[in-house]
């Protein structure tokens, strides 16, 4: 039974060594063009850590464009409703420029560690409020429980 491949919006290759294999555009084995020829993702990514460099290409036409950078130094992805770029920063405890995902309107998406995070200190204040009113009340002579 013959099923048709639909191809991922993006690719993100994380480069470990020089990024030649990534941009290797040998036909029918380089990945480059095995990417832009064969899978065809709408963008394919590559981002050298050592580097804390990225690049982004946009399949036009059948063949990879560069993507130029946004003024953020973000790479739309419209589809997606999202930009990507390098955030430096530290996240699991190590200090890097780390790919990131921001909104279009440039605000930083946080990783689900990030906004569990943000909720417990939303909720702490939100206790510290509920003390204070309940001891403000107590100066008042009424008991918040009743």
């Amino acid at each position: 039974m013959w099923r048709e491949f639909i191809a991922p919006l993006i690719v993100l290759e994380f480069v470990s060594g020089d990024g030649s294999k990534e941009r290797d555009k040998t036909p029918l084995k380089g990945k480059f063009w095995i990417y832009e020829q064969v899978i065809r993702p709408a963008f394919y990514g590559i981002y050298e850590a050592s580097k804390a460099s990225l690049e982004v290409y946009h399949l036009i036409e059948g063949q990879y464009q560069v993507l130029p950078a946004n003024e953020r130094g973000h790479y739309p992805i419209v589809a997606l409703g999202v930009e990507l770029g390098l955030w430096q920063g530290v996240y699991q405890n190590v200090e890097l420029p780390w790919l990131r995902w921001w909104d279009l309107e440039g605000n930083l998406l946080l990783s689900g560690d990030e906004r569990a995070e943000q909720e417990s200190q939303r909720a702490e204040q939100e206790s510290q409020r509920a003390d204070r009113l309940a001891a403000q009340l107590r100066s008042l002579g009424v008991e918040p429980e009743t």
